[in-house]
């Protein structure tokens, strides 16, 4: 690899709503996001997005609906140019849980939110998580 290519990373996410119809968000350095992560080598995207959810909410009992969609975002790390790709899926989950944040990844807040409520997000996320939102039928397109 060249100075000037970027590292490609891996990775799974979910959209968790709870069987009260509230979105699963979570406030990390600084910004409201969705839980992702890296895949482990030969890890499923869906395994992948499974297992990231359980580790940064403390949320398990987790169902799979379906695949949403792919988002890229590039960043650096270490200095070097870094693009992850993380690949998005719906998921259901049992609302009688403790939400346990992952403090290693920073995340300060957890929070079940109605879509009603999803304004607060909108004022501060990433590009990407507006598509996911989208994704999930959670906002109209503008």
């Amino acid at each position: 690899m060249n100075g000037n290519e970027k590292q490609i990373i891996f990775a799974g996410g979910g959209l968790v709503e709870n069987e009260e119809g509230r979105i699963l968000v979570m406030f990390r350095r600084g910004k409201w996001d969705l839980p992702k992560g890296k895949s482990d080598p030969g890890e499923s995207f869906e395994s992948c997005a499974l297992r990231e959810v359980e580790e940064e909410t403390g949320v398990s009992r987790l169902q799979l609906i379906r695949f949403l969609l792919v988002t890229r975002h590039e960043y650096r790390e270490k200095g070097k140019p870094v693009v992850k790709e993380t690949h998005w899926f719906s998921m259901k989950a049992p609302s009688d849980q403790r939400l346990v944040p992952q403090q290693e990844e920073d995340i300060t807040e957890l929070r079940w939110l109605s879509p009603d409520e999803l304004g607060i997000v909108l004022q501060n996320t990433f590009p990407t998580i507006v598509d996911v939102l989208k994704a999930g039928g959670y906002l109209k397109d503008s």
